[in-house]
């Protein structure tokens, strides 16, 4: 597995190659924003962490950048905890937040669970394209299409537009889908999930201010309308 950590503290981002490495992965590093895209674009990398502030380019438009191009799973770090700014993060395209001071072994976790999720999926058995109205999915593939036409997703987006085309019509509130998509051991805020689904209304309704399929069965949970 190749991940490429971007930090502008040096000695950070040495501590966190040192201990990927230790686990196996190969780790390449970088130090601002625009070379976090230039490397993302021809490195083929599995998973990406990035610092929010940096130098020349910050991390939000980094994430936003490599996200019209690339689904590759994204971590942000950040000295910020506010919940505004995790909110801003995952609407600029990331999977996943850490919050510095952090502890290592968190870090090794969510990298873990990240690229086990990532995986999981992509090697899912189900090869079948599933087709309702104007979007389709081809699950081998993990690709979304809007009227014929693919659509850049992050692997989060598309886990949740999987998993509601797959049950047509089965409500599932956020808590269900953060245990889902998130996974048990996501730490994150419960508004990740309406982030997310308002981003794939976006990319695959006709007219997302009247969704006709990524539905909402209010004070209960959103569905995927037959």
């Amino acid at each position: 597995m190749k991940i490429l950590v971007v930090d502008d503290e040096k000695l950070l981002v040495k501590g966190i190659k040192f201990n990927l490495e230790n686990e196996g992965y190969q780790v390449d590093t970088a130090y601002d924003g625009e070379e976090a895209v230039e490397r993302a674009r021809v490195g083929g990398y599995d998973l990406i962490m990035l610092d929010v502030m940096m130098p020349k380019m910050d991390g939000l438009r980094a994430c936003q950048m490599i996200r019209e191009f690339s689904t590759v799973p994204i971590i942000m770090l950040t000295a910020k905890s506010e919940d505004v700014d995790k909110i801003i993060g995952f609407e600029s395209g990331a999977d996943d937040y850490i919050t510095k001071p952090f502890n290592i072994l968190e870090v090794k976790a969510r990298v873990r669970a990240l690229l086990r999720r990532a995986s999981i999926s992509t090697n899912a058995e189900s090869g079948s394209v599933i087709k309702a109205g104007h979007i389709e999915v081809d699950t081998k593939k993990r690709i979304a299409l809007k009227d014929g036409k693919p659509v850049v997703l992050t692997s989060k987006e598309y886990d949740l537009i999987e998993l509601f085309i797959k049950n047509p019509g089965r409500v599932y509130s956020r808590e269900n889908l953060l245990n889902i998509v998130w996974g048990m051991d996501y730490q994150g805020d419960i508004r990740t999930v309406d982030v997310h689904v308002h981003r794939i209304r976006d990319k695959l309704e006709a007219n997302p201010a009247e969704p006709t399929q990524i539905m909402t069965k209010w004070g209960v949970g959103y569905y995927f309308k037959e």
